[in-house]
């Protein structure tokens, strides 16, 4: 199952166990953040796209650091006018291990499961 999810502007296809870098997430090294803007869920059956965002799927995924990304250089010249600017930048990224995708259907069928066992229990 995959499913494409958008974060920090950018959209992204992700399955389980996927690591992706993604642009900074307010979140510590190791806790676990739900993601709830998902564009498109697939299968063997097929997919489902939203009008933009499918209601009921979440995608839960593990920060597993925050980091900083390769300095990219920013040169600006114009000829003949003696103009010259170096700049740099780095991005702040987060690294997220995608550790499962929850769809609507999913979600029923583990509250069916769980409803039994609680009365079993009582």
């Amino acid at each position: 199952m995959f499913a494409v999810i958008r974060t920090g502007g950018k959209q992204y296809k992700v399955a389980e166990n996927d690591v992706i870098k993604v642009e900074k997430l307010v979140a510590e090294a190791g806790s676990s953040i739900t993601l709830e803007d998902v564009l498109m869920v697939g299968d063997d059956a097929g997919t489902t796209s939203g009008t933009p965002e499918l209601s009921g799927v979440s995608v839960t995924a593990t920060v597993l650091e925050q980091m900083r990304d390769d300095k990219v250089l920013v040169f600006k010249k114009k000829r003949r006018h003696n103009y010259r600017r170096k700049n740099g930048h780095r991005q702040y990224l987060t690294v997220l291990r995608i550790t499962d995708i929850v769809t609507a259907t999913a979600a029923k069928a583990s509250k069916a499961k769980a409803a039994p066992a609680a009365a079993a229990q009582e």
